[in-house]
């Protein structure tokens, strides 16, 4: 495909290694030729570049099997998932899925990505449901519009919500950008 249509999330062989795009901008200069400037993270040893492709290159966009997987626990081996299907389990590092364990408790079905038979990533949903396990005890009567208070996930991950939360309930946090929604419906 050309470099125009490059988009985030994309699959890309360049020189026999697998990268996966996370961030893409397509520049047109006042002057000289446009170009797509990307971000991608390579999928084999978690490692981040920022490559410019002229707008008239070709790029190899690669496709990726999905299997719907269940986390069970994470070691010093990595992240330990099973397949649902056939019960075999598979091991992932750190690096190889970044920052995406953030937004996935343990038990949790999941659709991880494959190439080749080996496992290169987890595709996450816009938004995950996560419980809060430790913020500010909430302010009575306070609205959405008011102050903002960090508050830590039942993943460790941490984001600002509304003064109304409290611990032990369920909001509803953004996968894009780990932005707070909503309460999560019970």
């Amino acid at each position: 495909m050309k470099a125009t249509n490059i988009r985030k999330g994309n699959i890309l062989r360049i020189n026999d290694i697998l990268y996966k795009v996370l961030n893409m901008d397509h520049v047109t200069p006042g002057k000289g030729r446009a170009h797509v400037q990307t971000k991608l993270r390579n999928l084999l040893d978690g490692t981040q570049t920022e490559m410019r492709f002229r707008s008239e290159d070709d790029v190899d966009k690669v496709a990726l099997e999905t299997k719907m997987m269940q986390y069970l626990y994470n070691d010093t081996a990595g992240y330990h998932f099973m397949d649902t299907d056939t019960y075999e389990q598979v091991a992932l590092s750190g690096d190889v899925l970044g920052d995406v364990m953030q937004y996935i408790v343990p038990d949790s079905v999941v659709k991880t990505e494959w190439f080749e038979s080996t496992p290169v990533g987890i595709e996450l949903p816009p938004a995950v449901d996560l419980q809060v396990t430790e913020t500010m005890p909430g302010i009575k009567d306070s609205t959405a519009s008011a102050q903002k208070k960090p508050a830590t996930l039942e993943t460790g991950l941490v984001v600002q919500v509304p003064s109304f939360i409290n611990e032990g309930e369920k909001i509803r946090v953004s996968t894009l950008d780990g932005s707070y929604l909503e309460r999560a419906k019970s």
